[in-house]
């Protein structure tokens, strides 16, 4: 059973810091690329961040590379988001999602992974 859980969300002001962690069931976890994606209403949903559990390789976009940093805990079969000096466009819905090479209703492709679970998000609000 695919499982992804988010908590760590919050209202911060700009400048502030936050860290989200997924849990993840550990059949999803192990050996996969699992990433951070957020998204405001009426635009469409954007990666973070990603890492490979396997090998640690991580993965940032543009717009958070420096301010966020992304790593697990193969123990727990969590991954976290540390998010610093935020902005009030980081304010967001933030969803924890984990590469699958099976089609799904819901796919995601970014740095040349394809998401297709997906957690049920936590909110993010920077004043």
């Amino acid at each position: 059973h695919v499982q992804l859980v988010e908590s760590g969300g919050g209202s911060v002001q700009a400048g502030g810091s936050l860290r989200l962690s997924c849990a993840a069931s550990h059949d999803i976890y192990s050996g996969n690329t699992l990433g951070w994606f957020r998204q405001v209403p009426g635009k469409e949903r954007e990666g973070v961040a990603a890492i490979y559990t396997g090998s640690g390789a991580k993965y940032y976009d543009a717009s958070v590379k420096g301010r966020f940093v992304i790593s697990q805990d193969n123990a727990i079969s969590t991954i976290y988001l540390q998010m610093n000096n935020l902005k009030p466009e980081d304010g967001a819905m933030y969803y924890c999602a984990a590469h699958s090479p099976v089609p799904g209703p819901d796919v995601t492709r970014k740095w040349g992974w394809s998401f297709a679970s997906w957690g049920q998000g936590t909110q993010v609000t920077v004043s």
